[in-house]
């Protein structure tokens, strides 16, 4: 059996696998928010994301210790790379455009387009060609994402390499998930891969802090939510989630899920914080829905 024909067969055999891990992957990338609202007005951005990044290794590490194969340095380095990639210049690089006036709107727009990049890359370094259809339902999917991004949308008067710095995070972390789905033969169990890649942030993310003050974090009830939310939801839940998406299906059509993660967003920001909803943000919402069902469909 060749590759393309498992791809093609392994959705058909789990009619109801995919949509209960495009449901999960929604909820928890968009979670994120809702932790970072708890802590971050506790804690400067990289105390945040040092926390955060140690807290999950350190819970992952007995597991990966006792449970699964035994971990070889060559394994444990490329897990530490894909650190780099998918966690520190990621979550690191729209940390830093933030800090340098960057405007949020405009941040979280170049962020959801990163299923646009994953298509794109996906052809050259994994020879999956996305359909025409799909390629219409990636062009409807964008276009809600601009909907729904178009009332908080304003450029501000950040510097130019910090425009840069964003987009470049972004590619960084579409090429670090078209390359994990082309090495998933040889990949860790997920448990291993998220613990070391979290530690490397960790250190990373440590030096960062460390360098702008302290590493003691606030102990207050708010940042203590955040945390927790931000551990286990948006780094266990959605990264669990979308390494075991990237290992079961192409690699576009799970990066598609994605492009709904701005409405549901909002969804949150409006459940637990009172933030008002427009009739744009339902429309851009509808219309992105149609792009990632045309996108996504088998």
């Amino acid at each position: 059996m060749t590759e393309q024909t498992l791809h093609q067969a392994e959705p058909g055999r789990h009619p109801f696998l995919w949509p209960l891990l495009a449901t999960l992957l929604i909820i928890g990338w968009s979670s994120g928010f809702v932790g970072i609202r708890f802590a971050s007005e506790e804690a400067s951005v990289a105390l945040l994301l040092f926390w955060r990044t140690l807290l999950s290794g350190l819970i992952l590490l007995p597991f990966a210790i006792l449970i699964g194969p035994r971990l070889r340095l060559r394994g444990v380095l490329e897990q530490a790379a894909f650190g780099v990639m998918s966690v520190f210049l990621y979550l690191g690089g729209f940390a830093l455009a933030i800090e340098q006036r960057v405007p949020t709107g405009l941040v979280a727009l170049i962020s959801d387009l990163l299923p646009l990049a994953i298509a794109c890359l996906s052809q050259p370094v994994l020879a999956e060609r996305l359909s025409l259809r799909q390629w219409i339902g990636t062009a409807i999917a964008v276009s809600g994402v601009l909907i729904v991004s178009l009332e908080s949308l304003t450029f501000g008067e950040a510097p130019l390499w910090a425009y840069g710095v964003t987009v470049g995070s972004m590619l960084i972390f579409a090429l670090a998930s078209v390359i994990y789905r082309r090495q998933r033969a040889q990949s860790l169990p997920i448990h291993q891969s998220l613990c070391i890649q979290t530690l490397t942030g960790s250190v990373l993310f440590g030096l960062c802090a460390l360098w702008q003050g302290s590493l003691a974090p606030p102990l207050t009830l708010n940042f203590g939510i955040g945390m927790a939310w931000l551990v286990l939801i948006a780094t266990f839940a959605a990264y669990w989630v979308y390494y075991t998406s990237l290992r079961l299906f192409p690699v576009a059509q799970v990066s598609a899920a994605i492009y709904l993660s701005p409405p549901v967003t909002m969804l949150w920001a409006w459940a637990l914080f009172s933030e008002p909803l427009t009739t744009t943000m339902f429309i851009g919402l509808a219309v992105t829905f149609v792009g990632v069902w045309m996108t996504s469909r088998a």
